[in-house]
């Protein structure tokens, strides 16, 4: 009991320094078992749920792609989606790279390996943020507009979230 409150406590911490603290603390309590009380776990779960995020916003964006073939899309908003999804994959590219990398942390490399990290990380959000810039303007709105950006915003945040902790934890480390 003493090391789940005290788990706890560390987490609470923790998530308080990142952009979206209650994002950040519903999101990994669930993992407070694996990362007792450790930055490196704490940031690997960050990544876990920022992964698990976009492939489920990588489905959802893929199966509104998918209504394009009934014709109920602009072809400004079929070209949205398409760079939409090719956003999100690489971003889900980039989480997967930086989720290795946490793997490995303790290797004599680690200064390399956290600005790979750091890298992977950024690109991601970079990837997420430029999906809901392709659905701007007045001629973008709609359901499909406000379905994808509510996805892209959610994981966004979650990947804005696992950056904060990253970067808590290079610093940690002297860098």
């Amino acid at each position: 009991p003493h090391r789940s409150i005290s788990t706890r406590s560390f987490i609470v911490r923790s998530c308080r320094k990142t952009h979206y603290p209650n994002v950040c603390l519903s999101s990994l309590e669930k993992y407070a078992g694996q990362i007792q009380c450790s930055s490196t776990e704490l940031a690997r779960a960050a990544l876990l749920e920022s992964l698990a995020k976009a492939r489920s916003t990588s489905d959802k964006v893929s199966r509104l792609r998918m209504m394009t073939k009934a014709g109920s899309l602009s072809h400004r908003q079929i070209s949205a989606i398409k760079d939409c999804v090719e956003n999100v994959a690489e971003s889900i590219d980039m989480l997967k790279q930086s989720l290795g990398e946490v793997e490995h942390l303790k290797r004599k490399s680690w200064g390399l390996e956290m600005n790979d990290l750091e890298t992977w990380v950024s690109a991601a959000l970079t990837d997420e943020d430029t999906c809901t810039e392709g659905f701007a303007g007045r001629a973008m709105n709609g359901l499909v507009k406000q379905d994808i950006r509510a996805c892209i915003r959610s994981v966004a945040q979650l990947t804005s979230n696992a950056l904060d902790l990253i970067n808590k934890l290079s610093h940690a480390r002297g860098r």
